[in-house]
């Protein structure tokens, strides 16, 4: 008996998933195949069986080889599967074989393909949702051939000539189509930028210090900017639960202003369509101040999350800027593993947003971080500038205020930004 969704009495699919072992791979083939298990999860599906294949390389064809694709074929019958997830993502010559192997009402999607329905499932903003539409939009373009021979097939006879014509016709009007709403797609994601790049602009104009929170998907990002900054941004067990970035406001112990920003999470091998798309969003991370990467500790590949957070930072081009580590979910280990935890990584903070263990410490790390920029000045202000007695006290860190006959004197710490405002007025 087939199971429904609660909430919308839609049935749960049953899907198979397929990962082939290749020597060299950096993540195991075990935990890849685990981790587009939660995929799947999270789309929405129930994986029924899982199938795997040792191959030095993909069969360019069929992705495995000809005989394991039969076998797939039969073991999605056998499990009444509705669908076949791919661990890699597939050629569209590759699918098209397949689904010529497999039954019918049996869909053959990717490991992109999958990404691409969970962002389509979360995206809330019209810049994510835009963003998400144009990364399935190039996904579909090229998988496009073929898709339309049934119309040839079904209005023209056979024989010489039948094997072109109105399915071939009707095959570049889509592609038309696609690339049309492609270009659409595009120039409202350029206004959305812009606008977007503005409000940025305001706030580097401001000088506010800008912090980012960086991770893996489901490291707890959204979890520690509702803890910091009191936010209500959805945070639960799926992976990437949210994937519109969001800015807060928070203030420093000293009484400093600075800006927090949560961004959609990392995973491995992130779709390069997905990073383009949403290369606007991603531009908040470039650019901050300070990046801190949050990594869940208690993942038993936290190693390997790190290290695709890194390429996807090098591949946006925020590889330099300050970063603080922050392992996330220290209260789901034990006491020996957070010691060793901690000695390999003796300048990581280990943090839980769950229990606010560690905070304290993070917030301290932000605040230094912060302070490492700023200039300790003395200036006196005349009393026809009073405007800029007012920016000492808005943005800068006030250590004496004393009215004299020429003006203010001041004793401030001023952040970089500002710095040159108040040069002019230097005092001995």
């Amino acid at each position: 008996m087939r199971q429904y969704y609660a909430h919308n009495e839609q049935p749960i699919e049953r899907a198979v998933l397929v990962g082939i072992d290749r020597p060299n791979q950096k993540w195991s083939l075990a935990s890849s195949l685990a981790e587009l298990e939660r995929l799947a999860d999270t789309a929405g599906a129930e994986t029924v069986a899982v199938t795997t294949q040792k191959l030095s390389t993909p069969n360019p064809r069929t992705f495995v080889g000809k005989g394991k694709a039969d076998e797939i074929a039969q073991l999605a019958r056998d499990t009444e599967a509705d669908l076949i997830i791919f661990d890699d993502e597939l050629s569209p010559t590759q699918q098209s074989n397949l689904e010529r192997i497999v039954d019918k009402s049996v869909k053959i999607i990717d490991r992109t393909a999958l990404i691409l329905d969970i962002f389509a499932l979360h995206a809330t903003s019209k810049e994510g949702s835009l963003q998400v539409k144009l990364a399935q939009n190039q996904y579909l373009l090229p998988r496009l051939r073929g898709m339309w021979a049934h119309l040839a097939s079904g209005h023209m006879g056979g024989g010489v000539g039948s094997r072109f014509g109105e399915g071939e016709s009707q095959l570049e009007v889509d592609r038309r189509i696609v690339r049309n709403r492609i270009a659409s797609i595009k120039r409202e994601l350029s206004h959305l930028a812009e606008v977007r790049a503005t409000q940025r602009e305001s706030r580097y104009a401001s000088g506010m210090y800008k912090v980012s929170l960086a991770g893996y998907t489901n490291a707890g990002k959204s979890s520690l900017l509702n803890l910091l900054t009191d936010a209500d941004v959805l945070s639960y067990d799926k992976l990437f639960a949210t994937l519109d970035s969001t800015t807060r406001k928070f203030e420093l112990p000293q009484g400093r202003e600075i800006t927090i920003t949560d961004t959609v999470g990392f995973i491995q091998k992130l779709p390069t369509t997905l990073v383009e798309a949403f290369k606007s969003t991603l531009d908040e991370i470039t650019g901050s101040d300070l990046i801190l990467q949050v990594t869940d500790c208690s993942s038993p590949q936290f190693m390997l999350q790190m290290d695709a957070v890194d390429d996807v930072l090098k591949q946006i081009g925020a590889q330099d800027i300050k970063r603080i580590v922050v392992f996330n979910k220290c209260d789901l280990l034990d006491e020996d593993e957070l010691e060793q935890m901690r000695a390999l990584y003796p300048e990581a903070l280990f943090v839980s947003a769950q229990t606010g263990e560690g905070i304290d410490m993070l917030i301290e790390a932000i605040a230094h971080a912060a302070a490492e920029s700023d200039t300790a000045l003395s200036v006196l202000i005349p009393y026809d500038k009073g405007d800029l007695v007012s920016v000492a006290h808005e943005r800068c860190r006030v250590l004496s205020e004393e009215y004299t006959e020429a003006g203010t004197k001041l004793s401030i710490v001023v952040p970089k930004a500002y710095a040159a405002q108040f040069d002019p007025f230097r005092a001995e």
